[in-house]
């Protein structure tokens, strides 16, 4: 039979999507499950590899849950806001709204070609009104319970993309879109959103998710809790004080060695501590400063400058100079810490470059070469002499306390999270300015503020050039205001999406309650681990602020994360343009088919390990795909016999483990295994549970096996087989494995000797009937003539003498 998979594979998807088959039930008594991959940017080049491998995965999970008896709900959207549509624009001078509905038309194609079962009448776009609308309601109930705020802040920014970067989208000092482009540090006044008022929580809650253990310790590196002591030092500035800073420390107990304090190079106040006679020499100091990643602040040469200020220790009462310097965190504290060389290796090399004292307070070590971290008895600390340092972080924070100088304090790491960019693409910030009012929330009514049209490109924020858009009338007095013009970060966008899927084209509420707690939280997140400490977190930020607003019920939005692995070039190297070696997974469905690309993007590794693409593997999975269509136009209905039997229903309950615990690789080896296995006659329901196993894998070609066997029902929608534990008999499953050993072990041989026409084979007296059962079988997959002899047959040709090696279900063979 001609296998003509591209006529089958669009019959199919045209029907699915005539009958809208894989849409989510309303009402439905069945229990549900909530498949998600993470939406993709609808990139004008359209869908590659990882999309295809990452859609797979997920489609697969679909299916099997459909076919297992849940409520299936699998829908696609688009996170359509961004820098790259806006830097087309510029580009090729076509809207971003224009250049983003032509990339998601396309995309939508692509997936469809992919065969992915997805309730199209689900999907949303960020970029719509109908949907950034909500965008803006959260943020003005966000500003009623104080979860947002405006403050000034140094930021990264990039002067080609004329806007605000995170520091996550900084690597080496360069923005991650224009990686020769130098991110300059700027002070602005900005949009913030409060996540360290959840920081406890996010912390807390993370061990009872089940995510991969690496993302659940990204998540708690990143959000960073620490305890230790809040001790004020008073500052001076041309002998005049300027108050006191709460200094945090998780070293208390090394107090009475700090010789130096430094302070964030990008703290909004430093100038304040800056003196007239340095203040040259810490402006040049500044503009060399980059704007860099945590990662990179950790492994960057520390750099400073003195401010001409100094700090007094409240214990010593001794003066010590402020530094500004390039590896203290801004909004980390109070954006100053204490310095103790002696007992810090990281402060030890910025004492000795810029010749600063350094002071020994526990004993131990020699401090001329580098610090002393160990443990040890204090030294020059006065009453706290010969207290184990210890004991002594204690004792310290206790007098200090008493002294009222001090107090315990919980530091988290993790940071406000800033959501103003300058950029047109994106939600409008729903603000006006008014002289007389200052800041006013656009009244619930008056939303969606919706983006202007007519704006102009390259010319720093576009927002800007349409006046008639910003200048509008105060909602409060009905003076003169102006709108604000910073957008949203689009991670705003994707930090509630998938709340929205199930009511998506809800115009009067973000979602109904009663539908959302039906669906949500969603079961299986599939998706990137590059995204556990912005994406993810910000969701589950989301999701616990709604929650305390009233809009849901629940604590976490994702019960099960899923993180797909990396798929490199045949080459082993990531795939790229420039280095000519990108598959087109459009290419290969045009020329090999869907359920071959599927099938090869399954069988590589795991789906959660990094893999490279191989041809070879392409081709095996066609011409399996090929040997199927073959074996259904040949086979012969009748009755199953019990060897059969036995091993359908215990690969069905190894193929059922397989797909629930995502190896779908092994699972694809038991499939093999068991087609393998399938006699020339057998029963209807035999084929059937086998195209049924098949089928979340291959749904084009077993759907139209399913009906070529005089089905009329869609095999989609029909019911994952069960196994029956009393058809599995496990002595021919043993008889099984030792008859695939032993074809194994032939062609293994046969690849080290080269060709050969006839295999002798030994075995025990007892084997002997059970091998002479399956010679056909061993000549069609070996190609070999066979002889079969028992050990004891005297009349056995065993030039070499095989035969007395041989063991239970283990025979000799020898080849001529």
């Amino acid at each position: 039979m001609a296998y003509n998979f591209n006529q089958i594979e669009k019959k199919w998807q045209k029907e699915w999507e005539e009958k809208k088959i894989f849409c989510a039930k309303k009402n439905s008594k069945k229990k549900k499950f909530y498949v998600l991959e993470m939406f993709p940017y609808p990139s004008g080049e359209g869908l590659h590899i990882g999309h295809a491998l990452n859609y797979t995965i997920g489609d697969i999970r679909a299916r099997f849950k459909r076919m297992l008896g849940f409520n299936v709900l699998y829908p696609m959207g688009y996170d359509s806001f961004g820098l790259p549509a806006e830097n087309a624009a510029i580009r090729v001078g076509v809207h971003p709204e224009k250049y983003t509905k032509k990339s998601i038309a396309n995309f939508i194609k692509q997936q469809k070609a992919l065969g992915l079962s997805y309730d199209w009448s689900k999907m949303l776009s960020t970029c719509e009104p109908e949907y950034y609308r909500w965008n803006q309601l959260f943020f003005l109930k966000f500003l009623e319970k104080g979860l947002a705020y405006r403050k000034k802040a140094a930021v990264n920014w990039c002067p080609k993309c004329n806007t605000v970067l995170a520091n996550e989208q900084v690597h080496n000092g360069k923005c991650e879109y224009h990686k020769d482009t130098e991110i300059e540090i700027r002070y602005l006044e900005q949009w913030f959103l409060k996540t360290t008022e959840y920081a406890e929580e996010l912390l807390e809650m993370i061990d009872d998710l089940n995510w991969p253990q690496r993302i659940k310790i990204m998540q708690k590196n990143w959000i960073g809790k620490s305890h230790g002591t809040e001790i004020e030092f008073e500052i001076i500035k041309n002998d005049e004080s300027l108050g006191k800073w709460p200094i945090f420390t998780t070293r208390p107990d090394t107090i009475f060695g700090v010789t130096f304090m430094v302070v964030s190079a990008q703290h909004p106040q430093l100038m304040e501590l800056v003196t007239d006679e340095q203040e040259k020499e810490v402006k040049d100091f500044l503009r060399k400063i980059k704007s860099v990643s945590e990662k990179e602040l950790e492994e960057m040469e520390k750099e400073g400058v003195f401010t001409g200020s100094y700090a007094i220790n409240p214990l010593t009462n001794e003066k010590v100079p402020v530094y500004a310097g390039n590896f203290v965190v801004a909004d980390y504290g109070s954006g100053m810490v204490m310095a103790v060389p002696a007992h810090d290796q990281r402060d030890f090399e910025f004492a000795k470059k810029y010749n600063l004292k350094i002071k020994q307070v526990i004993a131990g070590g020699d401090i001329k070469q580098k610090a002393y971290t160990g443990q040890g008895k204090l030294i020059n600390s006065e009453k706290f002499n010969g207290i184990n340092n210890e004991k002594a972080k204690q004792k310290i924070t206790k007098y200090l306390e008493e002294k009222g100088l001090g107090k315990r304090k919980v530091q988290y790491k993790l940071r406000d999270w800033l959501i103003s960019r300058q950029r047109y693409w994106g939600t409008p910030i729903p603000i006006i300015y008014c002289e007389k009012c200052g800041i006013v929330p656009v009244p619930e009514k008056d939303l969606p503020v919706k983006l202007p049209k007519k704006v102009e490109f390259g010319k720093g924020n576009p927002l800007e050039t349409n006046e008639k858009w910003i200048n509008v009338k105060c909602p409060k007095c009905g003076g003169k205001g102006r709108r604000e013009t910073d957008t949203m970060d689009t991670f705003v966008d994707s930090s509630w999406y998938y709340m929205r899927y199930p009511d998506n084209k809800n115009s009067k509420e973000p979602f109904d309650k009663k539908i959302g707690s039906y669906w949500l939280p969603v079961d299986t997140y599939i998706g990137g681990a590059e995204h556990a400490t912005m994406h993810l977190l910000y969701a589950r930020f989301w999701t616990k602020a709604l929650r305390d607003l009233g809009f849901i019920k629940y604590d976490e939005p994702f019960i099960q994360l899923f993180n797909q692995g990396m798929l490199h070039a045949a080459d082993g190297r990531k795939m790229s343009k420039s280095l000519g070696n990108v598959i087109n997974p459009l290419d290969i469905i045009d020329k090999q088919g869907a359920d071959a690309l599927r099938l090869t993007l399954m069988s590589f590794a795991s789906p959660d390990s990094d893999t490279s693409w191989d041809d070879k593997v392409l081709q095996g999975s066609s011409k399996f795909l090929k040997r199927i269509i073959n074996y259904f136009e040949k086979v012969k209905i009748g009755k199953a016999d019990v060897k059969t039997e036995s091993k359908l229903n215990k690969s069905i309950k190894e193929i059922t483990n397989q797909i629930e615990s995502f190896k779908y690789n092994l699972a694809i080896i038991k499939i093999r295994d068991l087609f393998n296995s399938l006699p020339e006659k057998t029963s209807k329901d035999v084929l059937e549970k086998f195209l049924k196993l098949l089928h979340p894998f291959c749904p084009h070609i077993t759907e139209e096996l399913w009906h070529k066997i005089g089905n009329k029902t869609f095999i989609s929608l029909e019911k994952w087989p069960v196994a029956d534990e009393k058809k599995i008999d496990e002595s021919l499953e043993k008889q099984e494995e030792a008859l695939d050993k032993l074809i194994r072990d032939i062609n293994n041989v046969l690849k080290l000797v080269g060709e050969k026409k006839k295999v002798f084979v030994y075995v025990l007296p007892n084997e002997k009937e059970m091998y002479l059962n399956e010679v056909d079988l061993i000549k069609k997959r070996t190609g070999l003539d066979i002889m079969i002899y028992a050990v004891n047959d005297k009349n056995k040709y065993d030039p070499e003498n095989k035969s007395k090696k041989v063991k239970p279900n283990r025979p000799g063979i020898y080849l001529e």
